[in-house]
Formats: C-alpha cells, sequence, structure tokens
C-alpha cells in the first residue's frame, strides 16, 4: 500500500461537498437503487446496501427518501440505471477514473468528456487507468478523543480481518479486502469504534505529482464531474503539493 492518504483529500473536499447535500442525496438514492436491483431489499442479506444504508445515515438522509429508493429498486419502474466507468488523464496527467449510474449514457458520456476538454485533459480508452487503481474497503476512525494508540489499532484491525492500517494526526485509515468491507466494519464497531466511513473505494496503485500550475485545473475536472448529476464517484491519482 502506498503512503497516499485518501482522508487528506476528502478533507480538503469535505465543506464543497456538504454544501451540495442535494446532489448527494440523489446520488445514494441511485446507489440504493442499484445495490436493491443486484442483491435484493433486505440489508441483512444484501451486504452492499447494508453499506449504502449506512452511507445515507451519515450523510443525514431522510429515512422516507431511503425507502423511497430502495422501494424502486424492488419495484418495476420506468428507471433503469446502468453502472459506466469512464478513464481519463487530467490536467498534468493525472489519472482520473470516473463511476458513473445513468439513465442515458449518451448524455452522460457527452458531458464527461466535456469536463475532461474543459480542464485541458482527455479521455483515455477503456483500460487505460483503470489497472492504475485497486478496489479496496475503506474505514476511517477519527483520533480525536480516542484513546488508542497505533499498535493497539493495528492488532484490533488485525484481529476484524482488516489488511493494512495507515495513520496520521487526525485519524486511522483501514483497507480491507472488498468482500470483508462488511464484516470488519462490525467486528471494529463491535470493539467499540465509531466509524466516521465505511465505504467501497478504489484506491491508486501510485500517485502522479500534480504541477502547481496545473492545481486549480484539476480541481475544476473534479467539481465539474462531481457535479454532475449522473456521476457517483472520482477518483484521482494526484498528488497535491503542500499548501504551506
Amino acid at each position: 500500500m502506498s503512503g497516499h492518504s485518501k482522508w487528506h483529500n476528502i478533507q480538503g473536499r469535505k465543506n464543497a461537498q456538504d454544501a451540495k447535500r442535494g446532489k448527494i442525496f440523489q446520488k445514494i438514492s441511485r446507489e440504493l437503487y442499484m445495490a436493491v436491483k443486484a442483491g435484493g431489499p433486505d440489508p441483512d442479506s444484501n451486504a452492499q446496501l447494508r453499506l449504502v444504508m449506512d452511507k445515507a445515515k451519515a450523510a443525514n438522509m431522510p429515512k422516507d427518501n431511503i425507502k423511497r429508493a430502495v422501494d424502486k429498486g424492488s419495484g418495476s419502474g420506468a428507471e433503469n440505471y446502468e453502472e459506466v466507468t469512464y478513464e481519463g488523464y487530467g490536467p498534468g496527467g493525472i489519472a482520473v477514473l470516473v463511476h458513473a449510474l445513468t439513465d442515458n449514457k449518451n448524455r452522460t458520456a457527452a458531458a464527461v468528456r466535456s469536463a475532461f476538454t474543459h480542464s485541458g485533459g482527455s479521455l483515455a480508452a477503456t483500460g487505460a487507468v483503470s489497472y492504475m487503481f485497486d478496489r479496496k474497503g475503506y474505514i476511517v476512525i477519527k483520533r480525536e478523543d480516542l484513546d488508542t494508540d497505533e499498535d493497539t489499532m493495528l492488532m484490533d484491525v488485525l484481529d476484524a480481518g482488516g489488511d493494512d492500517l495507515q495513520s496520521s494526526d487526525e485519524a486511522f485509515e483501514i483497507y480491507t479486502d472488498p468482500k470483508q468491507l462488511a464484516a470488519v466494519r462490525d467486528a471494529l464497531e463491535a470493539n467499540g469504534y465509531k466509524l466516521e466511513t465505511a465505504e467501497l473505494t478504489m484506491i491508486p496503485e501510485n500517485l502522479t505529482d500534480v504541477p502547481a500550475d496545473k492545481v486549480d485545473k484539476l480541481q475544476h475536472l473534479i467539481d465539474e464531474l462531481e457535479d454532475n448529476d449522473d456521476v457517483s464517484e472520482v477518483y484521482e491519482a494526484a498528488n497535491y503539493p503542500d499548501e504551506d
């Protein structure tokens, strides 16, 4: 595992994301819909649905919204979403991976292509970027008010079935096999830990330094992609320069 801190990037954009709560609810609704379509409406037997429901609750999504999305996935409504992945290079040659849930692939492809073009990047062929990322379960436990040192946390993570631990002054970041995420999460919660984040994600194997003069353009690309209602997740293999 590289020294990449996903938590640092998350915190860097958290305020902006909080300002887009309505869009976040819409994106989570689609994820709920897809999880139900794939594995059924019972979270006890559908680990992916359980994870998305936890994500919805963490975002303070109203229970009625959650129920409505689950009901849609259970029924035979007119909506029919597809999962689509786009790969490309942002400013400075940074690898960018885009996951979308869409009912109109032509619309989504055009919007994603436009976002890359606006920022001086470009879309790439399938497989050009995805091999640079690994699918992982990802858990964050904030260290504030937590009386646990790194050695103790590492033992608890390994006992729970986790693969790797990274620590900073702000948080412990835990990585798991994707299929073990729910089990590791449940084991850590049973051990008394309060989890800030528990999700499936894509982790870059290596990071590319972002030239200082390309930072604003890259962040503009990421923002434009995340503002798209069809886009569910954006991942970049970027090592941003220190702000100091």
